[in-house]
């Protein structure tokens, strides 16, 4: 009897675990900007014991091109580009300025309607920040290399390390902003990290300026075409040694197949990964627009949590997206 509750108490305890999170990657409108809307979306995070959301547009639109007899579903629906849409911040701050003070504690947004190839962008950036004070704590999900979004977008492809970029990332440091950089580790077909030197560069050039790499540089696009990235555990790795400016955004396309095996099972090697960096990790959700997925998007990371140290889990799960933040906002919740 006591020797089949000893062999119990390890899975009890990984059960009782009562885990808050914060979503650190959310958009609350599609490539439509449209949304299921700020009533839907708190609902949901109450299903899911969802404390904190950072909360972003979407900063490209897709457009409905005047030959397309029926509406793309879906920025990959057709072959009609995607083009920069400044006014997606707006909705965001109108979306927020609805709540009352208590809600609004929750959200935390990020402005993301610039062009990152725009060497005005952040001339742009400053006058939002100027037009609504303290409403913006970071910057993005801003879009450099992203898949078909790439291929879709009007004008040049943008590049993290480029001249635009440069200065949006000083202008980060100054006003104490994080930066969620969504930068594709690599292209559909080569098998190596062609793209790194992109992200890295702006690691090294602006130590000041605190960077969250989007899903570690994957996509689901680039698991379609090669399943799971070989090199990416040790890029990952040798990136959290070098830049301690580096945090690492865990959303969907992490948790299968890297996190996760087939059988749902932690991985040893990214678990040891977040118990040596336990304050560089965390988890998003990355919905678009729609909330309906959102409690169970959150929850599917707790066979991962579970695998760490409860201190630790609980950092990756909620508190260190907090941390993240601009310390005066930092300052107002405690």
């Amino acid at each position: 009897m006591l020797l089949a509750l000893f062999l119990c108490l390890p899975l009890a305890c990984a059960q009782a675990r009562d885990y808050r999170y914060s979503d650190a990657h959310l958009h609350y409108v599609d490539f439509f900007q449209e949304t299921d809307g700020m009533q839907k979306l708190l609902k949901a995070m109450d299903a899911g014991g969802i404390d904190h959301v950072m909360i972003s547009g979407i900063p490209v639109a897709k457009k409905w091109h005047e030959n397309e007899p029926k509406r793309p579903r879906y920025y990959a629906g057709d072959d009609a580009p995607v083009y920069w849409y400044s006014a997606t911040d707006v909705l965001v701050a109108a979306a927020l300025e609805d709540l009352d003070e208590e809600q609004r504690k929750r959200f935390h947004p990020f402005l993301s309607g610039f062009n990152p190839n725009d060497k005005n962008a952040d001339a742009h950036i400053r006058r939002m920040l100027e037009l609504n004070p303290g409403l913006w704590q970071g910057l993005g999900e801003v879009f450099t290399r992203h898949d078909d979004v790439t291929a879709l977008t009007e004008g040049d492809t943008p590049r993290a390390n480029n001249e635009a970029l440069t200065r949006v990332y000083h202008l980060a440091a100054e006003f104490d902003l994080p930066v969620m950089l969504h930068s594709n580790i690599t292209s559909k077909r080569e098998r190596n990290p062609l793209y790194l030197v992109e992200l890295e560069e702006p690691l090294r050039n602006h130590p000041h300026t605190r960077f969250i790499w989007a899903h570690a540089g994957t996509s689901m696009e680039l698991h379609r075409h090669q399943e799971k990235l070989e090199f990416l555990y040790d890029t990952v790795s040798r990136l959290l040694g070098d830049y301690s400016n580096l945090y690492i955004d865990l959303s969907w396309t992490m948790l299968r197949p890297y996190l996760l095996d087939e059988q749902g099972n932690p991985d040893p090697k990214w678990v040891a990964l977040v118990e040596q960096y336990p304050d560089r990790f965390v988890i998003g959700s990355d919905v678009v627009g729609r909330f309906d997925s959102l409690a169970s998007g959150m929850q599917a990371f707790e066979p991962f949590l579970d695998a760490l140290p409860e201190s630790v889990a609980q950092g990756v799960a909620r508190d260190n997206f907090l941390a993240l933040l601009p310390r005066k906002r930092q300052q107002q919740l405690r």
